[in-house]
């Protein structure tokens, strides 16, 4: 609990990250399933992509997936052989792991599901002229993209900045899951760096209030990736019309303003209770 709006926000920030140990057992985790895929593939090289790897992932650990990108030797490559490359990762994946809760393919990936959280091992081919090239078997083809420009596309942003970006990026991520995932994480994300570009920072409600207000019109169309490669990014998940998606963010938008106005006439206890129906229980209680 908190007594001051910037008080909560700084508890915000420390409840939207994950424990040390959270991170020791992620870290351990995820080389041992990189050893295990090498034990029937010759991979060229493998490494953490994804909010992990951005920085941008949010607590609880168990609601999150961690991904690793496994670069394959091109002898692997098929131009139909998504679905059999998925089928043998998982294949190789079951031999290490053959008590997990489940090993499943998705369209892109093969998920394991531990009890505390899940890895995505995402199979992968150098792609000529840069990037790299991933089964889609679901659509029967190769999607183009570049993780690493994600992740200094993030980096830079966060580093001009001060550091302030990032933070506020796992805020929006939470009113998000709040919201019941109603939009694309990653494309969130990629919004926040747009908009913030140039701008100063100044507090945490400022700029998340900000967002709302510039994303009532951003969130009406796609966005590029800005690795060059691949389609625009739909933002819509769990939401389905562009009209519900500007009418979160108005919600959103309008409980900022409302909770300012009440701190800037000292009801500190109103204001809070107004950010809690943004963040939900991220978000300390007034005490």
């Amino acid at each position: 609990m908190a007594k001051t709006v910037t008080a909560s926000f700084a508890k915000l920030r420390q409840n939207l990250e994950i424990t040390d140990l959270q991170a020791s057992t992620v870290s351990t985790r995820q080389t041992n399933v990189r050893k295990a895929v090498e034990k029937d593939f010759t991979v060229l090289k493998s490494f953490l992509t994804g909010s992990y790897k951005r920085s941008t992932m949010i607590a609880p650990l168990h609601q999150a997936d961690v991904d690793i990108f496994v670069v394959l030797d091109a002898n692997y490559f098929k131009s139909d052989g998504h679905a059999a490359l998925l089928g043998g990762i998982r294949a190789t994946l079951l031999k290490t792991y053959p008590s997990t809760p489940k090993i499943s393919r998705n369209g892109h990936a093969v998920t394991i599901s531990f009890t505390d959280f899940e890895i995505d091992v995402v199979p992968a081919f150098n792609r000529k002229g840069g990037g790299f090239l991933i089964p889609d078997s679901s659509n029967k083809r190769w999607i183009e993209t570049d993780p690493t420009i994600h992740e200094t596309y993030m980096s830079k942003s966060n580093a001009d900045h001060g550091g302030t970006v990032v933070p506020v990026v796992k805020m929006i991520k939470a009113w998000n899951r709040e919201i019941s995932r109603s939009f694309v994480p990653f494309y969130l994300e990629l919004i926040a760096v747009e908009i913030f570009a140039g701008v100063t920072l100044s507090s945490d409600s400022s700029a998340v209030r900000y967002f709302f207000d510039k994303g009532r019109e951003r969130i009406k169309t796609k966005v590029k990736d800005p690795a060059g490669l691949g389609e625009q990014i739909n933002p819509l998940f769990a939401t389905k019309t562009v009209f519900d998606a500007v009418n979160r963010f108005q919600v959103a938008y309008d409980r900022a303003i409302k909770a300012e106005q009440f701190d800037k006439n000292g009801n500190t206890s109103a204001a809070i209770v107004e950010w809690r129906k943004v963040f939900g229980d991220y978000f300390p209680a007034y005490g």
